[in-house]
């Protein structure tokens, strides 16, 4: 039986201000590329400062997707992005062109790439309560209920991770069984692609740090506390929504509401910029050897180095019988 050969995708993954959106410019204006954006942020409308998203002129030249396409008051989820993605990417490759899938919410990358379990969709009323109960205790509160229904869920979740927690609860309330029961059946994996797959890591942390100061005092100095300000008077927002908790977000609702000042605000930012791409650096260095490409994100002309590698990629795929564009 002959080998099937899937069309190519490529994935460029990396953590927060590691320079996917250079990389990805230059190989979408040297490839036949279409984007697809694989960032949690960046889906919401009007929060533009906060998510770094590509500025007008890049949007205008290259096709992305997965921008810009919910309000702030909505949810979004790994299983929708994971469906979103598949059309998005099944619709570039009929166009004769390569999907780029760009960015740094990894479970989105892992949902896309190993499939996801059937867990049941999120439900408002059982959320607020979840949300009662931890005005009421705390996360760490809520979190200790966790530990007794489902400890071994709670065992892998931090006391403070109130969106984790609330989910895993919601699944409880909702189903009468544990995530991690759920979790454990087996999922089904449909991903007709020869990836191509790219890791960004810093060769020095140190760098990567100040990129996200750098970048965070750009944000403030764009407006991200306007923007915040006016998304409260457009929407009807809450502290506690999947959009409002994004890193910088959150900080900055908070600096409004008077919990802190602009400096305190700065440095809460940077902090909370900086456990994200180790939480992300942290994914990318658990995956499994081989499956991925790695780069110095940091090194002299990267993004030709990572443009020559894909190229080469891209010619030994289809000398081995892969889909020709």
């Amino acid at each position: 039986m002959a080998k099937i050969h899937h069309p190519p995708a490529i994935i460029l993954m990396g953590p927060t201000a590691s320079g996917k959106t250079a990389i990805s410019a230059q190989l979408a204006q040297s490839l036949q590329c279409e984007v697809i954006s694989v960032d949690s942020a960046q889906v919401y409308k009007d929060m533009n400062i906060g998510t770094a998203k590509p500025d007008a002129l890049f949007l205008k030249h290259t096709p992305h997707h997965g921008i810009d396409i919910i309000e702030p008051h909505e949810t979004y989820s790994a299983m929708k992005f994971r469906d979103d993605a598949l059309t998005h990417m099944r619709e570039i490759t009929e166009r004769g062109k390569i999907p780029l899938l760009v960015g740094g919410t990894m479970m989105y990358f892992k949902a896309l790439i190993e499939g996801m379990n059937d867990l049941p969709e999120a439900d408002p009323m059982v959320r607020l309560m979840i949300d009662t109960l931890a005005d009421e205790k705390g996360w760490p509160g809520v979190h200790g209920h966790l530990m007794k229904v489902d400890p071994e869920t709670a065992a892998r979740i931090d006391p403070n991770d109130s969106q984790r927690i609330q989910r895993a609860m919601e699944i409880y309330h909702l189903t009468g069984k544990p995530m991690s029961a759920w979790l454990a059946k087996p999922k089904y994996v449909y991903f007709p692609y020869t990836p191509i797959t790219i890791s960004l890591v810093p060769g020095d942390r140190t760098i990567l740090h100040l990129r996200i100061a750098n970048r965070f005092d750009e944000m403030l100095k764009a407006g991200l506390v306007d923007e915040v300000a006016q998304l409260r008077e457009d929407y009807v927002l809450e502290a506690t929504m999947p959009s409002m908790r994004c890193v910088g977000y959150r900080q900055a609702w908070q600096h409004i509401n008077g919990a802190f000042g602009l400096e305190e605000l700065r440095e809460q930012g940077i902090a909370a910029t900086r456990q994200l791409a180790k939480r992300q650096l942290t994914w990318l260095r658990s995956m499994e050897p081989g499956s991925a490409t790695e780069f110095d994100c940091l090194a002299e002309n990267i993004d030709g180095t990572v443009l020559n590698y894909i190229r080469q990629a891209l010619e030994a795929h289809y000398l081995a019988g892969g889909n020709a564009q």
